[in-house]
């Protein structure tokens, strides 16, 4: 089980958002032990929504010519490693 669930993520980022405090506060608030773990539930969230606050428990398994195509698009342009992720 995830030590935080998607609905106190949610609710987490959603007082930043609105200006209910800074991160330190709401870690204090809400006893998050670390600021950065808010900071990265707000990044996630302005980055991909409400998926970027669900923990994936999904192995992916990628086929061998899945495999090769990111390989070489990677070696053929400038491609960093994080957005061919």
């Amino acid at each position: 089980m995830a030590k935080y669930s998607y609905e106190f993520k949610k609710k987490v980022v959603f007082a930043y958002l609105k200006g209910e405090g800074s991160y330190r506060y709401l870690a204090k608030t809400y006893g998050i032990p670390a600021v950065a773990i808010i900071e990265r539930w707000v990044q996630n969230y302005q980055a991909f929504g409400d998926d970027g606050l669900v923990r994936s428990r999904q192995q992916q398994i990628y086929s061998f010519e899945k495999k090769l195509s990111v390989i070489e698009l990677y070696l053929t342009s400038e491609i960093s490693y994080q957005d061919l992720a």
